[in-house]
């Protein structure tokens, strides 16, 4: 189940379940999983990777509204472009919406706004990497991979600076 070069678990959040996968150095993706099932039985929590507590132990203060930004390495596979879009994401506050539009200007090229948009649909590192604040430039919610009703969840409960306490159980 765990290995020195990749590492999938998974967590009960107040968004579902969430499979966490990581590599020795990074965490490399963070996903809703809808169709999932809950093991029997917990992971063994003292024997994850000083990584994975680290990346449960953020999750869990974002749940609790604790924190607004992530401190865990973490590093996903992507285009020249897609990791310029990323990047953009990170660099907006809690909080925060942007429109689509609004990125592709940050990025220099207004007409790259569906490319923009396309990057931002394949963020594999969700809630870290905030491309759930990306909203329609009429200021609607648009598609989002983890759903749209997480979407709007997140942005409230970041709206709101929760400070309702959330247990994540670890699997």
């Amino acid at each position: 189940m765990i290995s020195d070069d990749n590492l999938k678990i998974r967590i009960q959040s107040p968004l579902g379940l969430i499979e966490i996968s990581t590599t020795t150095a990074f965490v490399t993706s963070i996903k809703f999983m809808d169709d999932a099932t809950i093991p029997d039985s917990p992971s063994e929590v003292k024997n994850l990777p000083t990584l994975i507590h680290h990346c449960i132990d953020e999750l869990q203060d974002y749940f609790d509204g604790k924190l607004e930004q992530f401190s865990f390495p973490h590093q996903q596979e992507g285009t020249d472009f897609s990791q310029k879009v990323w990047q953009q994401l990170t660099t907006l506050r809690y909080g925060q919406t942007v429109s689509y539009l609004e990125i592709s200007k940050r990025l220099g090229d207004v007409k790259a706004i569906r490319a923009a948009a396309s990057a931002n649909g394949k963020n594999q590192l969700a809630i870290v990497v905030p491309c759930h604040r990306v909203i329609g430039n009429d200021g609607n919610l648009r598609g989002y991979a983890g759903n749209v009703w997480r979407k709007q969840w997140l942005l409230q409960h970041e709206n709101k600076n929760s400070g309702k306490m959330q247990q994540l159980a670890i699997f």
